[in-house]
């Protein structure tokens, strides 16, 4: 191992003396092939940095902490379109393991990475959940790649029903919102295969197959129109009203929707497209203040 080597832990410490613009600009030229303009941003990756840094309305706070998104949801579409929430906690010596049931999700409410699926309370390694929640508790994902709204989420663990759709997973539908016009979406599956790298299948409105790649490969079977799409592109709209841009993430359980999360910049803002084409297309799609 090279002795310069560094953690990336130590590495994401190290760079918070750094601003956000500089950092976003290091950033950028690790992981993109084009330079960043800020100034006339026109890409989709572009114009996702330029609303990092200057598009801080407090509710997007509200609305990528996972668990008070719930109540939003609620109040906005409905609580049948919720996952049921099983409890929350401040901190793993809290969690009230036996009164969870077989199966369940727990995760935490600040973070991208955090969630332990349990199938079967019996084979669950208690010790080992505990502390992959205890390292996600300490970290705050904001300083990642300078995802703003995640700054003030208040770190705190839940716990809620598992789900299982009809392909023995769960798949994701991810839809592409511009101030409610859902104008594209990618199914996400393959996501809990150990041997099997996550798939990204791109769709537009009409769930007509788009020829774009995006951090993973497209699947290479035949991916059914879920039987929930029209009332998730419906729930996409209500829930994006009013947002720049989002991501809408919902589940599909035998033509049953469930609401997933909102995600405010896809993949950071930092995974090429191919063709780049449609990084310029996504693009078009925000309206940003007029002089950008």
């Amino acid at each position: 191992m090279n002795k310069y080597f560094l953690p990336h832990s130590l590495i994401v410490k190290l760079m918070s003396f750094v601003s956000d613009e500089t950092y976003i600009k290091i950033k950028w030229k690790k992981w993109m092939d084009y330079k960043l303009n800020l100034d006339n941003p026109r890409t989709f990756n572009e114009k996702l940095q330029w609303i990092k840094l200057n598009d801080h309305n407090p509710l997007y706070t509200e609305l990528v902490d996972k668990y008070r998104v719930k109540q939003y949801v609620t109040e906005k579409v409905g609580s049948e379109y919720v996952i049921p929430l099983l409890g929350q906690w401040d901190s793993v010596d809290k969690i009230e393991w036996e009164k969870l049931p077989n199966q369940f999700v727990i995760k935490c409410s600040h973070d991208s990475g955090s969630t332990v699926l349990c199938k079967d309370k019996s084979a669950l390694d208690i010790d080992t959940a505990k502390k992959k929640l205890e390292s996600s508790l300490k970290r705050n994902y904001y300083w990642e790649s300078r995802e703003w709204p995640y700054k003030n989420v208040k770190p705190r663990i839940f716990a809620e029903a598992y789900m299982e759709d009809e392909f023995g997973e769960l798949r994701d539908y991810k839809w592409f919102c511009f101030d409610g016009e859902p104008k594209a979406m990618f199914v996400a599956s393959d996501r809990q295969k150990n041997d099997e790298e996550t798939k990204f299948d791109f769709y537009d409105e009409n769930f007509n197959h788009l020829p774009i790649t995006n951090g993973h490969p497209n699947s290479s079977t035949f991916i059914e129109k879920p039987k929930g799409f029209d009332i998730m592109k419906e729930l996409a709209s209500k829930l994006s009203k009013g947002l720049p841009e989002v991501r809408m993430d919902f589940y599909d359980v035998n033509g049953k929707v469930y609401f997933g999360e909102f995600t405010f910049f896809h993949w950071g803002g930092l995974m090429p497209f191919e063709p780049r084409e449609w990084d310029l297309k996504f693009g078009d799609w925000i309206k940003l203040p007029n002089n950008h």
